[in-house]
């Protein structure tokens, strides 16, 4: 895979991070003046969850303390994000450096968690997660290397 087309691959892949936290940035902010709390009750139930177990006690619990201010800010955090993500995604593709040393330096930030995530029991999404974020590592690194080896020549 060439340098740009690698650069690109990660920026479509940053770009599709960056709406979906803007989606559910907007579904957070859906909520604000309506009960999140009985919709997490509903939720629950249409999945045909135990109330009582761990998880979706965790849900519930946390559906309870939210407020209209708690979920705005939510929104709030999930549309910075998705502006990072998605200047980040312009950025790789447009073949610009600052992007690629962002994209290398922030998926590496991610790694040591999800490596520890992964020592505490393997759960496949957080697998998942630090296989995409070693991928995108490793090339953002390639094509970092490549370029400083084209700029020396």
């Amino acid at each position: 895979m060439r340098g740009s087309d690698a650069a690109r691959a990660v920026a479509l892949l940053e770009a599709a991070k960056g709406a979906l936290v803007f989606v559910a940035g907007l579904g957070a902010l859906s909520f604000v003046h309506h009960d999140a709390q009985r919709f997490a009750e509903q939720l629950v139930g249409h999945l045909h969850l135990n109330p009582a177990s761990a998880y979706p006690r965790i849900f519930l619990d946390f559906s309870a303390r939210l407020t209209d201010a708690r979920m705005a800010g939510l929104a709030g955090l999930a549309a910075i994000y998705a502006a990072v993500r998605l200047v980040e995604a312009y950025g790789l593709w447009r073949g610009r450096r600052w992007a690629e040393w962002f994209a290398a330096v922030s998926g590496g930030i991610y790694i040591p968690f999800e490596t520890y995530e992964l020592f505490h029991g393997v759960a496949w999404l957080s697998l998942a997660a630090l296989l995409i974020n070693v991928a995108v590592v490793g090339l953002m690194i390639n094509v970092l290397l490549r370029s400083h080896s084209t700029e020396s020549e």
